[in-house]
């Protein structure tokens, strides 16, 4: 039974352009459209479609709102298209805050030109959004802020031998609510530095770093090139850029290989941080699609390192962990709720 998809946008051209590329995939089906918030919210409750699609800036109900009562009214997975501006970015971190799943830039460029590349990754996410829902038969209201699960089991549990200089949380889809949920609750004396590598535009991840460090004990901000790494401090990889080690204690941020699929990229920072910590990192991969992260995972495992992958029903997506889970590199697999308690626990 092919997905099913409501369209929200007040632009006849978008929503145009828009159904023509979800309907061009065999599995999805556009079974309605919207022009304004309010629209969305009755025609959710009324076709129950399996994800919506929204935009921000609409008439009678901007988006956000619309999410809110989404969400309080008939739960479905939201996929937000937001500008690539620092206001854009400001309004999809509230979007999820508010319940959204995950976003897509919005340009007409994109969408007018050569639509290849976005609707590669609009079906991607329409699909992996839906399904995680279907397989995990779970409210959609978990996804993007997940219910707390029952903890690990009892001998995942382990204690360690070694002490840890350095703590890396790599993520992307679902990642900016489960970093926060993460990070609200390390006290400000946490006694190692952090770096966290999310899935982000260039334009959002310093709005991101600015929230979280308004929200969190700990100090937050944007890695910069050069950059020392102290305890109780956390950094963010700049979204356009890789983020790896450069000696112990020393970032450095540049463009990296356009090869690479994603920038920053989880495996980039991952492997660089084991030719000078070794066995004493610990890294955590967090909800996200695909496997970025699996093949650093895998060089910290060989250094003795110590890797950590959250528990699949409390991720938004399940990919990256589940990437780790399958290629028997877990020491432990967490609930998003236990993540922090654990971190502290094992480290202080």
């Amino acid at each position: 039974m092919p997905i099913s998809v409501l369209i929200v946008d007040d632009s006849s051209f978008f929503r145009t352009r828009i159904r023509g590329l979800i309907n061009s995939h065999p599995e999805l089906n556009v079974i309605g459209e919207a022009t304004n918030g309010r629209e969305a919210v009755d025609k959710t409750v009324r076709l129950k479609p399996d994800v919506v699609t929204m935009d921000y800036e609409m008439p009678l109900m901007d988006g956000i709102s619309a999410v809110r009562e989404i969400m309080a009214k008939q739960p479905t997975p939201i996929l937000m298209f937001s500008s690539l501006t620092q206001a854009g970015a400001r309004v999809t971190l509230d979007a999820l805050d508010a319940g959204a799943v995950d976003f897509l830039p919005k340009s007409y460029e994109d969408v007018g030109g050569g639509p290849n590349a976005l609707k590669r990754a609009l079906c991607e996410k329409i699909l992996a959004m839906a399904g995680q829902a279907r397989r995990h038969r779970v409210p959609v209201s978990t996804l993007s802020r997940p219910a707390p699960a029952p903890p690990a089991r009892p001998s995942a549990r382990k204690r360690y031998t070694q002490r840890f200089d350095l703590v890396m949380l790599g993520t992307s889809t679902g990642g900016p609510v489960a970093l926060q949920k993460i990070l609200t609750q390390i006290p400000a004396n946490f006694p190692a530095p952090i770096l966290m590598i999310q899935h982000m535009p260039g334009t959002f991840t310093g709005a991101f770093a600015d929230r979280l460090n308004r929200q969190c004990p700990l100090s937050i901000r944007e890695a910069k090139d050069g950059d020392a790494l102290r305890p109780g401090e956390a950094l963010l990889g700049p979204g356009g850029m890789q983020m790896m080690l450069n000696g112990k204690g020393r970032i450095k941020i540049f463009e990296g290989d356009e090869r690479l699929n994603y920038k920053p990229s989880v495996d980039v920072t991952f492997g660089s941080a084991v030719k000078y910590y070794g066995a004493h990192v610990l890294a955590v991969v967090l909800t996200g699609m695909g496997a970025d992260g699996r093949e650093g995972a895998r060089l910290i495992k060989q250094s003795n390192g110590v890797v950590w992958a959250q528990e699949s029903s409390t991720c938004v997506i399940d990919g990256m962990p589940s990437a780790i889970v399958k290629a028997n590199l877990a020491d432990e697999i967490i609930p998003l709720s236990d993540v922090a308690r654990r971190l502290v626990e094992v480290l202080t």
